[in-house]
């Protein structure tokens, strides 16, 4: 019995984090070959994790005091018609990720999006727009640093200014807000006319979203502290102040205003970053894997970085290709156009997916096609760009 409960619990791991999971075994493997001595003291970027410590910290504590819900439903309950709610629902998605990053706009905004729908009772149009807000939310990430983690990271390892990674994806996000507005425009006209498949039953085969309840009155108390994190952790960011200086202001706030805000960070992420920062610091000392990775990464940065974000998700990619090229600009609009195209190019894709498998169970498998037609898509349009 014990050894079930073993076998049940490492299943449950694996299923509830994966990239996790292979980036603990990467870096155990590689422990292996090259045995732990000081060099290891250099391989984690620690300013890296502070950061993303403390705007995740951010996030839950705002999240969590109800202030992206009832500004969602404020604005929603302002809008009239079919495409003009899929339209707002997308721009939502898009211009908060830049800020509150992919993965907390999915979290919050798709469960209320489900809801808003459940009026029209069609699914196709329900797949249409998680679909268009889960490619908004990676689109608009890739704009900021703090949009997503891998721009944080390569962001800090390139040694940028704010202006300059700002510069240097304004015009992928510019296209992406363009063709985004296009497709609903006409694909949503499209879905709109089409035969409008309602449910037989409005409960049937329909699970709860998973939203936390909407607070009757936002209570500043509970939201200046968690914004004053945000904008110190901004500041750290432009390196203005020292890394330190957010960590610490984020575990006096939780400690002080709601543990719970802490007990909400994604620890696993922060294990996995150092999980992965752990092995390619090993492998980079092994002279024969770095020159074999360095050669097919040198000069193919783009391309390699899209197509190894498909099967690694591209958090990881950011990290493993980064230290076998000099050409972090490349990796930056590769890692955030690569996470386009599969389910789990970007994680937080597996966010819109696990909550509309919850809303609509008989239509995964239509959201899932739908996602990657659309998905690859945009991502040839978007690399075509990058190449002209």
């Amino acid at each position: 019995m014990g050894l079930r409960r073993r076998i049940g619990s490492v299943r449950g791991l694996v299923a509830k984090d994966p990239v996790l999971v292979v980036a603990a075994v990467l870096a155990v493997a590689s422990c292996a070959a090259v045995p732990p001595d000081a060099g290891y003291a250099d391989y984690v970027d620690l300013h890296t994790i502070g950061l993303l410590f403390s705007l995740m910290a951010a996030m839950s504590g705002l999240s969590r005091a109800g202030v992206f819900r009832v500004a969602c439903r404020r604005l929603l309950a302002t809008i009239r018609g079919t495409r003009p709610l899929i339209l707002a629902l997308t721009l939502l998605a898009f211009f908060s990720s830049m800020l509150i990053t992919n993965d907390v706009a999915l979290v919050t905004f798709v469960p209320l999006a489900l809801l808003a729908l459940d009026s029209l009772r069609s699914p196709r149009l329900t797949c249409f727009t998680v679909v268009m807000m889960t490619i908004a939310a990676n689109l608009g990430s890739m704009l900021t640093p703090v949009g997503n983690p891998q721009n944080l990271y390569l962001y800090s390892a390139s040694g940028m200014s704010f202006g300059a990674f700002i510069g240097l994806m304004a015009p992928y996000a510019a296209l992406a807000l363009a063709l985004l507005a296009l497709v609903i425009v006409v694909a949503g006209r499209a879905l709109k006319r089409a035969r409008v498949e309602k449910l037989a039953d409005a409960s049937c085969g329909r699970a709860p979203v998973t939203a936390t309840a909407e607070p009757a009155a936002l209570k500043a108390a509970a939201i200046v502290p968690w914004v004053v994190v945000f904008l110190v952790a901004l500041l750290a960011v432009a390196h203005a102040v020292p890394v330190g200086v957010p960590v610490l202001a984020a575990l006096a706030i939780g400690l002080i205003f709601d543990r719970g805000a802490l007990a909400h960070v994604d620890f696993g992420l922060l294990v996995t970053f150092v999980a992965f920062f752990v092995f390619v610091g090993n492998m980079g000392r092994i002279e024969a894997v770095d020159t074999l990775i360095a050669q097919i990464v040198s000069g193919h940065e783009l391309i390699v970085s899209v197509v190894a974000s498909q099967v690694l998700s591209n958090v990881p990619t950011a990290i493993l290709l980064s230290g076998f090229t000099a050409n972090i600009p490349a990796l930056i609009v590769g890692t955030n156009l690569g996470g386009l195209g599969t389910l789990i190019a970007s994680m937080a894709s597996l966010i819109s997916y696990k909550q509309l498998a919850l809303w609509l169970p008989a239509h995964k498998g239509r959201y899932l096609v739908m996602f990657t037609l659309w998905n690859l898509a945009f991502l040839v349009v978007l690399l075509l760009f990058a190449y002209l």
